[in-house]
């Protein structure tokens, strides 16, 4: 085969690698401080997807639907963690039990309202037409998406390093009760990020919305690959939920052109393989 060939399918692995990098940050993040294994995960990114197309299809723009869908859905994680989740804290299987409730009832609603047609967005007028790469041309939005995962992978590491807050979030996940001690509100932390989880799965739904569409069902396709991002990489893990987006997908990518009729085989063996070795995912703590 061509090495353009290749080249091509690498940089689409990349860039769903990186979109599967937003809904993993959050879930990681949500689990890591929280312990809170949120189901509803799929159901923000495919709510954000709907929220922006309703906005892009009344607005036009497409920064607007962005803000718009990542902020709806954040206030709507922030509702669903102060008053369902708070009192089930520490508690695995009321919170799985409820998480996933919404999961099906956030599923059955946007088919309600959307209907049941697979939809795509409309990518935004900067971003259309196609870039000459040596000697082939790739769409401009697949590359855009590649950068804008970059820059929120670095404002993520600044945010969780380079912060006052991000100082609270490593002291609270690392002893919850001394955090307490030194005066952090760990609740209003919890709160926070937990609606920032929200709205970075929102922002995975809204930036993949012209590549990969918005249809029904999304939601349990992307948190199944969601959780393997997120066990590939380790729990908490900002930099193994950005390893483990870009190979879950360059694996699901090439899968899915080598290997149709096997696509998640060459997903969930590598999986099953690093677990063998490493427990804890290539970047957890031991």
């Amino acid at each position: 085969m061509p090495v353009t060939f290749w080249l091509v399918q690498a940089l689409n692995g990349i860039s769903y690698g990186m979109l599967l990098f937003l809904l993993a940050a959050g879930l990681s993040l949500i689990f890591g401080l929280m312990k809170v294994l949120n189901l509803t995960h799929g159901s923000f990114y495919l709510l954000g997807g709907y929220f922006g197309l309703a906005v892009i299809q009344r607005t036009g723009s497409f920064v607007v639907a962005v803000l718009t869908a990542c902020f709806a859905i954040a206030i709507i994680g922030v509702i669903i963690e102060r008053f369902f989740l708070r009192r089930l804290y520490l508690e695995e299987l009321p919170q799985a039990l409820v998480t996933f409730g919404f999961l099906f009832i956030f599923s059955d609603l946007a088919t309600v309202i959307w209907g049941g047609d697979p939809q795509t967005m409309p990518k935004p007028d900067l971003f259309t037409g196609s870039l000459q790469l040596g000697t082939f041309y790739y769409p401009i939005y697949r590359l855009f998406i590649i950068g804008f995962g970059l820059a929120i992978a670095l404002l993520l590491w600044w945010l969780q390093d380079g912060t006052r807050i991000g100082a609270m979030v490593r002291a609270s996940v690392d002893n919850e009760e001394v955090a307490r001690a030194m005066g952090i509100d760990v609740s209003l932390l919890f709160t926070l990020v937990f609606g920032f989880g929200a709205f970075l799965a929102a922002l995975g739904g809204v930036m993949g919305g012209p590549i990969v569409g918005v249809y029904p069902g999304a939601d349990f396709e992307i948190l199944l690959l969601g959780f393997v991002v997120v066990i590939i990489g380790g729990l908490g893990s900002l930099k193994g939920s950005l390893f483990g987006g870009l190979l879950v997908g360059l694996l699901d990518t090439f899968g899915k052109v080598f290997f149709p009729e096997l696509a998640l085989f060459t997903i969930f063996a590598p999986m099953a393989l690093i677990l063998a070795i490493r427990p804890s995912g290539l970047f957890g703590r031991e």
